[in-house]
């Protein structure tokens, strides 16, 4: 079992940046994959990147490659999505998510434990 809190949220103006940061609860923290997905209003929630156990791979959605960057601290239980040239399209609520099988980091349905999101408004 995997408990997952994210923080960092906010209103931002477009060119800004912000880090998101997901505190994960339990041993195995280590052994899953984590990703961070968004949803916007009337959206499906959609894949923004993801980070394999080790930290050793990442992955990105075109959409905010070379923007985005994922990164994580095995020793402190913690993932992170620093978020920069941000996008009036950017805008949504970012969930952290972990995945144990490690098939499909790019698909909402592969991740096992979500977290309760925490927006980010990007102003025009």
């Amino acid at each position: 079992q995997v408990q997952l809190v994210e923080s960092g949220g906010g209103l931002v103006q477009a060119g800004g940046s912000l880090r998101l940061s997901c505190a994960a609860s339990g041993r195995t923290f280590s052994s899953y994959h984590m990703g961070w997905l968004r949803q916007a209003p009337g959206k499906a929630r959609e894949f923004v990147a993801a980070i394999s156990w080790s930290g050793g791979n990442t992955y990105y959605a075109d959409s905010v490659k070379g923007r985005f960057t994922i990164s994580r601290d095995n020793a402190k239980n913690t993932v992170y999505l620093q978020m920069s040239s941000l996008k009036p399209e950017d805008t949504a609520v970012y969930y952290c998510a972990a995945q144990n099988s490690g098939n499909y980091v790019y698909s909402a349905r592969e991740y096992d434990y979500w977290g309760q999101g925490t927006q980010v408004t990007v102003s025009s």
